[in-house]
């Protein structure tokens, strides 16, 4: 399969290639299919609705800043989701074919082909062809917007492509799945920030606020060539030739980039498979037990020792970090952006204890195989309640400043200052109720978390992990009905005495707690090896 004359063309290899990929992966189940087929069909009606959309924008006095804004952000899409999952496509890795007799001119051109096999670029070139066709008015258009399609669709894939191989080695290692972890993070934040602008535009509008933005990103490609489309329906020729020009030679840019990227790849070695000399004196003069930096400030013993475990899991491990960041990010989301939107309370600031609490469930789940570890030096009731105490705590030391914060912040920007005390003895009380629920759900309901694969419950335990969140907190919202209700009747009658549900929240949430840890110790000591093999599963 060498690139010389007398060898046979390598696109249609690749191309097929691509199609054996997809075709082996639906065979494994028959759920991928499943997935798979709902997931294209959702896509293209999708895509579908939009180009009806954007062909009934034709006209309008606005088209074009749609049109231009909606090709750069394609564009950043492509740019960015190589980072976000890079194990969607296994051709996006050339790696995999360094040891074939290949070289990079001919390889692109195959990669680059099999690149538009796919829902992504079947979904693109609608998109495309909604805001080429919204802004073409008169034969020459069309023929110009038949021209940009075809360049914009190209740089959008080669981008992608020249991104995803200048990061393909930082994304197959840790840092890069950690990197895709935080990746969505700001896709699940940013989607926020796009909604909230959208609202807040639609409550205005007024599409001219669009304007100023367009006439700067019909300038910049791949965006440019549907901005050649409108210049030509314009009869402004020469800028029109200047931005499809433009968007040209961002094209050949990325291909040039791609094609050194590869040979780069195709003839260096890879950093892993060079031995780097460790110093001798590595890890010396410390011992295991020997703590270093912030980990001194934790308690001694074994409280302290689970505490910077379960501190080291949130920060190393990435479907851990991916959960803890999840929950930071939502719980601080909800109730700032509804506060923006003067739609807010207070109250809503509770969500962030609540994301916080969830990740007292399944704790045992987060260990996985290495619980055994763990199981091991549990040897009596009291070794539980201290290994459930010492992760209850490590969940406190991020929850209370982070409540306090989050709940401050939401006053704040409503200017009711006056609730924050109620509002935090509620926070209090129901992160109480949900340790002491999760201390019994992980004992009771215990799953695996694949840490190979990108489901977060192992295959026939779904049912246990629905029980264990929903069950633990509806048991969650019982436990803290008393404090509701004081926060109720205090506001209901106009008392004065509303800051007490600070004190009286805390002190509840505090009892619940602990008294919970104490009970379900001991039914934790006896199910161990029954939640070492749920736990292991997978």
């Amino acid at each position: 399969m060498s690139a010389g004359p007398d060898s046979p063309a390598v696109t249609p290899v690749v191309i097929r290639l691509k199609l054996s990929l997809l075709r082996n992966g639906l065979r494994q189940s028959g759920g991928r299919r499943a997935a798979y087929v709902v997931s294209a069909i959702v896509a293209l009606l999708f895509a579908a609705l939009q180009l009806l959309g954007l062909i009934a924008l034709r006209g309008h006095a606005h088209a074009d800043a749609v049109a231009v804004i909606a090709t750069a952000a394609l564009a950043l899409g492509w740019t960015v989701m190589p980072l976000f999952a890079p194990g969607g496509d296994e051709t996006l890795d050339p790696t995999r074919l360094v040891m074939l007799p290949l070289r990079p001119r001919p390889l692109v051109r195959a990669l680059l082909a099999a690149s538009l096999v796919g829902i992504g670029p079947l979904f693109t070139l609608l998109l495309l062809t909604g805001c080429a066709v919204s802004v073409a008015h008169g034969p020459a258009a069309s023929v110009t917007a038949v021209v940009a399609v075809a360049v914009a669709l190209l740089a959008c894939v080669a981008l992608a492509r020249a991104v995803a191989a200048a990061n393909v080695r930082l994304l197959n290692s840790r840092k890069g799945r950690d990197l895709a972890v935080l990746s969505g993070l700001a896709i699940a934040i940013g989607a926020q920030l796009v909604n909230f602008a959208v609202q807040r535009l639609g409550s205005a509008s007024a599409l001219t606020q669009l304007a100023p933005a367009a006439d700067v990103v019909r300038w910049v490609p791949p965006a440019s060539a549907v901005g050649a489309v409108q210049s030509v329906s314009d009869g402004s020729y020469g800028v029109a030739a200047a931005q499809l020009a433009l968007s040209a030679v961002f094209l050949a840019l990325a291909l040039t980039v791609w094609s050194r990227t590869l040979t780069r790849l195709m003839t260096s070695p890879d950093a892993s498979t060079l031995q780097a000399a460790e110093p001798a004196s590595r890890g010396r003069g410390r011992g295991p037990a020997d703590r270093s930096g912030a980990a001194r400030l934790l308690p001694s013993g074994r409280t302290g020792t689970v505490m910077e475990r379960s501190l080291r899991y949130v920060w190393r491990d990435p479907k851990t970090k991916g959960a803890w960041g999840a929950a930071l990010a939502i719980g601080l989301i909800v109730p700032v952006f509804n506060a923006l939107r003067d739609t807010g309370s207070v109250y809503f600031s509770c969500f962030a204890a609540g994301m916080i609490g969830m990740q007292m469930y399944n704790q045992y789940g987060q260990d996985g195989s290495a619980f055994w570890m763990v199981a091991a030096t549990v040897a009596s009731p009291r070794d539980a309640y201290v290994e459930l105490r010492g992760r209850a705590f490590a969940l406190l030391l991020v929850i209370l400043p982070y409540a306090v914060l989050v709940t401050s912040l939401t006053a704040g920007l409503l200017g009711d200052w006056p609730k924050l005390p109620e509002v935090l003895g509620l926070s209090f009380a129901l992160l109480g109720a949900m340790l002491a629920t999760g201390a019994w759900a992980s004992a009771l309901f215990p799953y695996s978390i694949p840490q190979d694969s990108h489901r977060n419950v192992a295959a026939g335990q779904q049912g246990l992990a629905w029980i264990s969140v929903f069950g633990g907190m509806a048991a969650a919202a019982v436990l803290c009905s008393p404090v509701i209700a004081l926060t109720i009747w205090l506001n209901v009658t106009g008392s004065p005495w509303t800051w007490l549900l600070l004190p009286v929240g805390t002190a509840y949430g505090a009892l619940v707690a602990w008294l919970s840890l104490r009970l379900a110790a001991p039914r934790t000591a006896s199910r161990l090896p029954e939640i070492l093999a749920a736990v292991s599963k997978g």
